[in-house]
């Protein structure tokens, strides 16, 4: 990012803060963004005597860009902590602060705290791979179904058949299309703000440890103690630029995977679940195949039920029961759809 750029971004992070001041009810938080904004037209003023110093105009006046002025009317309409997904991707700092902090797990008060805090448990992945399976046997038990009202038990195993692995491999290859675009664009927007990011800390880093020490303040911590754990994060460079990120811009570097890992394990976990309802087809014929495909169905269904619960904190046969009249639910209906279908062709 060039000289006049920082600039610019600055100049428009003290619009975008004081728009946040207005729009935030909270007294404490409302503070933390004025004096924000008044750290980022300090760090404007640094930019501009650079500028000046290399022989480079900035312009005499600013205006925020017309994306500026269009998240600012949405967070106006919509209040800030709605809007804290894209005004993170602006770099806005200070977002972290709405992250809810549970019940008995105190503030940081040391680096060392900061860094254990952020360790994650891996649970993403495994929700991520229950969830791709289950979309995959709903979907997939759903079109099978319906194929199979429409035509009949009996005399329709091959088109059943060709359909649910047109839906499997249709399905797969959507699922991997958007978690890679997705992880990719994560990532995109991850290095260009902690490219950034890296830029001012070289510059600037007491304004970097201020900045810091402000969120903190809002965040609960007396203000000593968030002038000395911010002056010892920025002092360590293994700690700073992840600290920054996490702290000031909201972003999780840890949750950022490889797009084509995340991709694959998107098509497999899917492919897995479109699977099960498949399988009695390709097994057996007529009606012991749709007896075989209904009752794996309904197995994995309260299977993947049981395992959700994990994540939701309901009891297991809950959880269970659930997700098995969902899906029945939507393979009942297009069964019947597709019998009417039939009936009518």
């Amino acid at each position: 990012m060039g000289v006049v750029e920082s600039w610019g971004h600055e100049k428009e992070s003290a619009f975008l803060y004081r728009v946040l001041a207005e729009a935030e009810p909270s007294p404490r938080r409302r503070e933390l963004f004025a004096r924000l904004a008044d750290e980022a037209e300090t760090q404007a003023l640094i930019w501009e005597d650079k500028a000046r110093g290399d022989g480079i105009p900035t312009p005499p006046t600013f205006a925020p860009t017309r994306r500026a002025r269009v998240v600012a009317a949405m967070v106006r309409r919509f209040g800030v902590e709605r809007m804290r997904g894209i005004l993170a991707a602006m770099k806005v700092r200070g977002m972290s602060i709405y992250a809810a902090t549970q019940p008995g797990h105190a503030m940081p008060t040391s680096v060392e705290e900061v860094g254990r805090r952020h360790h994650g448990s891996g649970r993403g992945s495994l929700r991520a791979a229950v969830f791709g399976v289950n979309d995959g046997l709903v979907s997939n038990a759903s079109l099978i179904l319906g194929v199979a009202g429409a035509t009949g038990v009996g005399g329709g195993e091959r088109l059943i058949v060709v359909s649910g692995v047109a839906g499997l491999l249709a399905g797969a290859f959507s699922m991997a299309a958007g978690e890679y675009i997705s992880i990719r664009s994560q990532r995109e927007m991850f290095e260009r703000q902690i490219s950034a990011e890296r830029d001012e800390l070289s510059e600037y880093p007491k304004e970097e440890a201020a900045e810091l020490a402000l969120i903190y303040e809002a965040r609960g911590i007396e203000k000593k103690d968030a002038d000395r754990l911010s002056k010892q994060l920025i002092a360590n460079p293994q700690h700073a630029l992840d600290t920054l990120a996490r702290e000031e811009l909201g972003l999780d570097p840890a949750e950022l995977g490889s797009p084509w890992t995340a991709a694959l394990s998107s098509a497999a976990s899917f492919s897995i679940g479109a699977l099960l309802p498949l399988a009695p087809f390709l097994l057996f014929a007529g009606r012991a195949a749709l007896v075989g495909a209904v009752a794996a169905t309904g197995g994995a269904l309260f299977t993947a039920g049981v395992v959700t619960s994990l994540f939701t904190g309901k009891g297991a046969l809950v959880g269970g029961l659930r997700m098995l009249l969902i899906g029945a639910a939507a393979a009942t209906v297009t069964f019947f759809i597709g019998r009417l279908l039939g009936v009518a062709a």
